[in-house]
């Protein structure tokens, strides 16, 4: 039997987490099937999400946080959150509690290439026994060589690109959100921030691949774009 389980808070198995198995692949290593992914609060994986993950930075408000063990070593981390401002509403109808986004996903570079698929596949499983959400999103950022690879083997639907983000550049190669700069500074105007001995300047970033996974098949039409073929493939995740 497949050794990759799904687990509370403190590893303890919660009602609605029991029973969420992945059959193994005759493919799979023994090291994949042997991860489990647990419930975590979010200090328990902040440091390796600003250390490791692309973005260096920890989400400010995570809904559920989950860590990916080999034994008790900790090789991966989820984080679920309720993204962008207007994110819910790719749905027709939607609450904003009832759309999440996967935030971050990071695994460590010596698991095997599977080890992403089979965790995602985790998340989905538990996310569709706990009923709590309608539908994931998720980006992929073409400018850090990411086309979605992962969300294709999974399942996922393509609903193109989205708008194009502004993010402030703050003059010591620390890139962030303006309500990232807002938190820190109490402003993100960019003549406040100069004034202040801040020297930020406004990026414009290309808009991110959007990929959706639908939960719940009877809100499968409230999406407001339409499915679109997958973008080309290439080598990024």
């Amino acid at each position: 039997m497949c050794a990759c389980v799904v687990q509370g808070q403190d590893g303890a198995d919660t009602p609605a987490q029991m029973g969420v198995r992945v059959p193994p692949a005759r493919s799979t290593s023994s090291e994949v099937k042997n991860l489990t992914v647990r419930a975590v609060s979010p200090g328990t994986i902040r440091q390796i999400i600003i250390e490791r993950h692309y973005l260096h930075a920890m989400p400010a408000a995570c809904w559920r946080c989950f860590g990916i063990y080999a034994g008790e070593q900790l090789k991966g981390a989820a984080v679920f959150t309720a993204g962008p401002r207007n994110g819910f509403r790719v749905l027709h109808g939607a609450a904003p509690q009832q759309v999440a986004v996967l935030a971050r996903l990071w695994l460590a570079d010596d698991l095997p290439k599977n080890a992403e698929s089979r965790v995602i596949g985790i998340l989905l499983r538990l996310a569709k026994q706990e009923r709590l959400w309608k539908l994931l999103l998720s980006y992929a950022d073409p400018a850090a060589g990411h086309a979605g690879i992962i969300y294709r083997a999974t399942g996922w639907l393509y609903l193109g690109l989205g708008q194009p983000s502004r993010y402030l550049d703050l003059g010591d190669g620390d890139i962030v959100h303006p309500r990232t700069a807002y938190g820190r500074f109490g402003a993100n105007n960019l003549g406040h921030l100069r004034r202040t001995g801040i020297a930020a300047r406004q990026l414009i970033q290309a808009g991110k691949h959007r990929y959706v996974y639908v939960l719940d098949p009877a809100w499968r039409w409230r999406l407001r774009d339409a499915v679109l073929p997958y973008p080309a493939r290439d080598d990024g995740p």
